[in-house]
């Protein structure tokens, strides 16, 4: 057995490296892999590594990290329109394992209080293989955001039921249940409103990535700690947390890079490498009660999981692939059931034989649903690439500032706007970055930061008359749907009647959807009520376009005086869509009308197919 710290550092270090290469030359995920090599060099295989608290205490950040990744990465608005389904998914994932558990383990032999645990047990699932979607950037596909919604539901209900069963046979106070009640209040109250306020201030202050990634991670360990304070999990702690700073941390922002970077690269592999060390593999000859144990455990997981997953796929109309997507994520199982067999074991409603075959259910379990996800996870990163983005087209765009030079934040921009190769310029006065706009075709963006993008709270856009007519407004509507996807950011949209029918209809697309609220304005003599409504932590966003356009107004020669006058404490921005190149007025003597704007013809194929639905409704 290795002893020296340092022996051990190289040795962990070195596994980190060399195993994600090995597994690309076999094909096999690495998650596998890194539990494979935790078996060989733990207590239970060459015994190179003991299980320590060091590895211990790091693996537990790893898994933490996981559930952190998870709530952060969510689409919040794709979230919002998957709410219902992730929570019918959550019951149908925890019910089904649970009767089927119960039933199991009954015919097993086993009392109704073990039994109940055992189901509690089957419910719960940890979200081992989420870093898999992530490498693919299929974490926001409807059926990740069904399932990790589901997750948090499933894991709070098997809580309750360990919770119920362990205060009935540890605790004699009457009053636990409520000491225990105000404590969660305590807990959620400060994730929920308190640590956002503070990331916020910090990141007003302290913009840089390395002190985000910090507060990011300290936050998430003190969460944690205050969840298993109120007798809950660590785990669910940092999800919850990291639901709260979804906002403050885009997914594409530096911050993001360095919280991947880390948690990918170190803490991650070293939970893996702490599973594989808790794995004996000696127990699979030790004796015929165990695996027969074992195997039920496993059948009964991966059966009642697969039904909920087939469930869901009927339910909510996907495919075949996200089904798959589902049934591979929710079937792991390592954090939550390691909690729940553990406190079992230590209060006597566990014996030695169910601890042991819990433990072979998580190697299998961990190996069988990395090859699920990752396989799935590949199909659906192909559909996606082969998929046409109908609102991401190839124009390019151009992004500027006005008398001052704000690079990196014009880049930052452009990241969490995913706009492909921009050009950045920076210009003395309005008049010179008007006429720089003016003389070119491409989108182009005028951006004034008053504060760090990540700690925007909504995003107020002014639409004037006749945007929806502009060539291709669909790419600013884009721009902006992106932004609010990343930053978390509510979107309030102020503009006329007709104009909102048609970005209602953008809004509602499934694969674009997009959760907005609207205000009128009718003339653009109005835009200047948006200041009375603008809270500290607003942006607005003006669309403008240019001379002979269908949406110019002339009153646009007034923004930099409005702006200037009503708008300078905010951050804002104004977009210019694209111009058509040749673009000229329509003739209205002669009856000559401009060709359909892409926005136009997006808007009117979603009109068709809703068409086409009621009229075979009504046939059937």
């Amino acid at each position: 057995m290795i002893t020296n710290p340092l022996a051990i550092i190289a040795l962990v270090l070195a596994t980190i490296l060399l195993v994600p290469m090995v597994c690309r030359k076999i094909r096999i995920p690495s998650v596998v892999g890194f539990i494979i090599v935790g078996i060989l060099v733990g207590p239970y295989g060459f015994g190179l590594i003991q299980s320590g608290t060091s590895i211990q205490t790091l693996g537990k950040i790893g898994m933490l990290y996981i559930m952190l990744q998870a709530g952060i990465e969510v689409d919040v608005n794709d979230f919002r329109q998957q709410r219902n389904n992730a929570i019918t998914f959550g019951i149908y994932s925890f019910i089904f394992p649970f009767i089927l558990g119960v039933a199991t383990s009954l015919l097993l032999g086993f009392n109704w209080v073990t039994s109940t645990l055992l189901g509690a047990m089957y419910g719960s699932h940890t979200l081992m293989t989420y870093p898999i979607i992530s490498r693919y950037g299929v974490q926001k596909n409807p059926a990740a955001n069904i399932a990790i919604g589901g997750t948090m539901l499933t894991i709070s209900l098997s809580l309750l039921v360990l919770a119920y069963l362990k205060s009935h046979y540890v605790y004699t106070d009457d009053l636990s249940f409520w000491r225990q009640a105000s404590r969660i209040a305590i807990t959620l109250l400060n994730i929920l409103l308190i640590f956002p306020k503070i990331a916020q201030r910090f990141f007003k202050r302290w913009s840089d990535a390395t002190s985000g990634f910090l507060i990011v991670m300290t936050l998430m360990v003190f969460s944690a700690w205050m969840a298993e304070w109120a007798g809950l999990e660590g785990i669910l702690g940092a999800f919850i947390c990291g639901a709260s700073l979804n906002r403050l941390v885009p997914n594409l922002s530096p911050v993001m890079q360095r919280i991947n970077f880390v948690g990918n690269n170190l803490f991650v592999p070293l939970f893996l490498l702490g599973v594989g060390m808790m794995i004996d593999v000696s127990l699979l000859w030790s004796g015929w009660a165990t695996i027969v144990i074992a195997l039920v455990m496993i059948a009964t997981k991966l059966v009642g999981k697969w039904f909920a997953s087939w469930l869901g796929q009927i339910s909510f109309g996907l495919q075949k692939a996200e089904r798959q997507l589902m049934f591979g994520l929710t079937h792991a199982t390592a954090a939550g059931t390691l909690a729940i067999v553990t406190i079992g074991y230590e209060t006597g409603i566990f014996n030695a034989e169910i601890l042991n075959a819990a433990v072979l259910m998580i190697l299998v379990l961990c190996t069988s649903a990395s090859f699920i996800t990752e396989y799935a996870a590949k199909q659906l990163a192909l559909q996606e690439q082969a998929r046409l983005e109908a609102d991401k087209t190839d124009n390019s765009w151009l992004l500027l500032t006005v008398a001052e030079n704000r690079h990196y934040e014009l880049r930052e921009l452009s990241e969490l706007a995913e706009l492909s190769a921009p050009d950045f310029a920076n210009e003395s006065d309005w008049s010179d970055a008007t006429q720089l706009v003016n003389s070119q075709s491409k989108a182009a963006i005028i951006y004034h930061p008053a504060q760090p993008i990540n700690t925007i709270s909504r995003i107020l856009v002014a639409v004037p008359r006749y945007a929806e007519k502009e060539h291709d407004f669909i790419s600013c509507f884009g721009l902006i749907r992106r932004l609010s996807s990343q930053i978390g950011a509510r979107v309030v949209f102020f503009t006329n009647e007709d104009t909102q029918k048609t970005i209602q209809a953008l809004c509602r697309r499934k694969s674009k959807f997009l959760r907005a609220s609207y205000r009128e304005m009718e003339d653009w003599e109005d835009v200047l009520m948006i200041a009375k409504q603008m809270a500290p932590d607003d942006m607005i966003v003006m669309v403008n376009a240019r001379p002979s356009t269908p949406s110019f107004n002339p009153l646009f020669e007034q923004i930099p005086d409005m702006l200037a006058r009503f708008f300078s404490n905010h951050s804002y921005m104004i977009v210019y869509p694209e111009q058509e190149t040749g673009n000229r007025i329509p003739d209205l003597l002669t009856g000559d009308t401009t060709q359909a704007s892409k926005t136009w013809s997006i808007v009117s194929a979603i009109k068709k197919r809703i068409v086409r639905m009621m009229e075979k409704r009504q046939r059937l």
